[in-house]
């Protein structure tokens, strides 16, 4: 038998050392590689948290978290914060006249004559321009056919005399009163079209005019009072109800009503103003007695009762050429809107001379201002004498 052969004892020693240091070196190569592992995951595991609010909005967790004051804002949107607009009234508008009128001294012999449609309305349009909502009231037709109404007075235009509202920044006109069908169906259905290709929005009776001023939705409200009824109320009242339930946030009402040539508002229209307002109305403005009355203020709004006369082609020469135009800026915040007093009365007149209608309205200055500005205060004077 052969014996086993023996390790020499240094070699012996020299394996060990070899072993020993392997493994230490193992160990060591070990442990750094689970720490560089480890700090390759931490980022992407502090990413992942940071990112769940975003991703995962809906869970409960989430919904409590409250929101930074930056992402508040833009999750309340620019509704909550307060816009200013404002809006001008002017009175009638009879862009054209009666058939039986003396021709030579006509609305429409003027509008051949000058052949521009920016001379009747150029004293006023850079005020026009400078609001962000002009309305008046259109009383007449703009048709070439149509029936002459049997009536005492029946006033008829071009389709073309559109351009006298439009190239003065006129943006809307109320078509609810006694002249809105002078010459038939036809020509009432006629008017809307001419005024609404020269981008006129037209309004009234149960046609609603809905108008985005400055990310405001404004409702514009026609009410025609031939009598005071209760028919004709609750068609007011109804559309007031219905352009709130469509999202309109500032609601104002242009009511014909009314007598003609009283100077001060009947019981019936300071009744059916008032039921505009309590049924959510911001503002009441009204025309038809073709001569100044004045106002009140009722539940913290403004009820204008008229603004007599402005570009009127019904008369040659009306023995009260006075009339006014209305201002009011409103500050709506979301469907909130301040009651303020921030309105302007306007002093004007149908034509710059005396003698005779010009059909140029033009601003009152100085001594006629202050006697026109005196007749609207004496009208508003005894509103509250028979509101008291």
């Amino acid at each position: 038998m052969y014996a086993k052969p023996q390790c020499p004892p240094l070699l012996k020693i020299i394996v060990v050392a070899v072993i020993v240091l392997e493994l230490v070196l193992v160990g060591v190569l070990a442990t750094g590689r689970a720490g560089a592992q480890g700090s390759a995951e931490a980022p992407a595991a502090a990413d992942a948290g940071a990112a769940q609010p975003a991703e995962a909005p809906a869970t409960p967790q989430a919904d409590k978290t409250p929101a930074a004051p930056e992402a508040a804002d833009q999750q309340q949107g620019n509704a909550a914060e307060p816009i200013t607009l404002t809006v001008t009234f002017a009175g009638d508008c009879t862009l054209g006249s009666d058939v039986n009128f003396d021709g030579a001294r006509s609305f429409n012999t003027k509008y051949s004559e000058v052949d521009d449609p920016t001379y009747f309305l150029k004293n006023v349009a850079d005020l026009f321009g400078k609001d962000d909502l002009t309305v008046v009231n259109m009383e007449g037709v703009l048709t070439e056919g149509g029936e002459r109404a049997d009536k005492e007075f029946a006033f008829r235009g071009k389709p073309e005399y559109s351009k006298i509202l439009s190239s003065a920044s006129v943006e809307t006109a109320s078509v609810a009163n006694n002249h809105s069908k002078d010459y038939g169906e036809s020509s009432y259905n006629d008017t809307i079209e001419a005024l609404e290709a020269d981008n006129v929005k037209t309004f009234g009776y149960d046609r609603i005019a809905y108008m985005d001023v400055k990310g405001v939705k404004v409702a514009l409200i026609g009410a025609y009072f031939p009598e005071d009824s209760d028919a004709n109320q609750k068609e007011m009242t109804d559309n007031i109800a219905k352009a709130r339930s469509e999202g309109a946030q500032l609601v104002l009402v242009y009511a014909h009503w009314g007598v003609e040539r009283d100077y001060e508002p009947s019981e019936g229209q300071m009744r059916m103003g008032r039921a505009a307002i309590d049924a959510g109305a911001d503002l009441v403005v009204g025309s038809h007695p073709h001569v100044i009355q004045g106002w009140e203020v009722y539940q913290g709004r403004y009820i204008v009762y008229s603004l007599g006369n402005f570009c009127f082609g019904g008369n040659s020469n009306p023995d009260d050429k006075d009339g006014m135009i209305f201002q009011q800026t409103f500050t709506v915040t979301g469907d909130d809107v301040a009651k303020n007093d921030d309105v302007d009365f306007i002093a004007c007149s149908v034509s710059g001379e005396s003698d005779r209608n010009t059909y140029q309205p033009v601003i009152a200055e100085g001594d006629e201002k202050t006697r026109i500005d005196g007749k609207i205060q004496d009208s508003t004077d005894k509103i509250a004498q028979a509101a008291a």
